[in-house]
């Protein structure tokens, strides 16, 4: 036979349901802000560390081909050899040049208005200047930026 269940059992009322809600939301908002501070300066570090990387590419390609590639053959001639460049040794890149951490490509110039190559990406807000994650990345950054 069932017994009918006891009138003694007792499930959360509305209001306490209510105030847990609360206590998670101002747990949001306090955490929530520096998690994603933190996130855009992981990205920003992502940039640096492929902008050194793609450094290191275009040397290792200079020092076989004599020069730089061009601004129109740009990255993509150190993962795919450019048909007029001999000799080439390369890949320099295991994959095709990835675009920066908020999607857009690279940007390169062959020769350069602050050294050799100009190689950098306008940051978040893909515009010049800006600060935090909307800075841009550049391979002539004074050391002490990075």
């Amino acid at each position: 036979m069932i017994t009918p269940a006891s009138s003694n059992t007792r499930g959360f009322t509305l209001l306490e349901l209510l105030v847990v809600l609360v206590i998670l939301g101002l747990l949001a908002a306090y955490v929530g802000p520096r998690y994603f501070s933190q996130l855009g300066k992981a990205e920003s570090k992502s940039a640096q560390t492929q902008i050194a990387a793609f450094a290191k590419a275009l040397d290792a390609y200079r020092l076989d081909t004599g020069s730089y590639p061009s601004t129109a053959q740009g990255l993509n001639a150190l993962f795919q050899k450019p048909q007029e460049t001999n000799p080439w040794y390369g890949p320099y890149l295991d994959k095709p040049p990835p675009a920066d951490p908020w999607g857009k490509a690279y940007e390169y110039r062959f020769p350069g208005q602050h050294g050799e190559y100009d190689l950098f990406t306008l940051g978040k807000d893909a515009s010049p200047g800006g600060e935090a994650e909307n800075a841009d990345i550049t391979s002539w950054a004074p050391a002490s930026r990075r």
